[in-house]
């Protein structure tokens, strides 16, 4: 077989031929995909901006209130001071929910 043939290369020169010969195979595959995802409308979208915001949100609203009942309801079991640890932590936690979030708003979205 010849040298200038599709697969085949000098043995000396193999590594570096092969190589070329893969990226420009991964190029093409790569626009390919591309040009069908488009097509089809499959590609994949990057999140409008404000979602990772919305999210930390979420989780500031969620996390700080069961923290402090959390916290609160074992420090209730432990000293045996019924429902003043879980009340006083619960609101705790809602005031640094809010306050965390006040913060997050007045960041600009990513």
């Amino acid at each position: 077989m010849a040298a200038n043939e599709p697969g085949q290369g000098p043995i000396g020169d193999r590594h570096s031929f092969g190589d070329a010969r893969l990226s420009t195979l991964d190029a093409q595959l790569k626009a390919a995909t591309d040009t069908e995802q488009a097509r089809t409308g499959t590609a994949q979208r990057k999140p409008e901006p404000g979602y990772r915001q919305g999210s930390r949100v979420l989780t500031e609203l969620v996390a700080g209130p069961a923290g402090g009942a959390l916290i609160g309801w074992l420090l209730d079991r432990w000293f045996g001071t019924t429902p003043w640890f879980l009340l006083a932590l619960l609101a705790l936690g809602v005031v640094v929910a809010f306050r965390n979030i006040i913060r997050i708003s007045s960041e600009r979205p990513e």
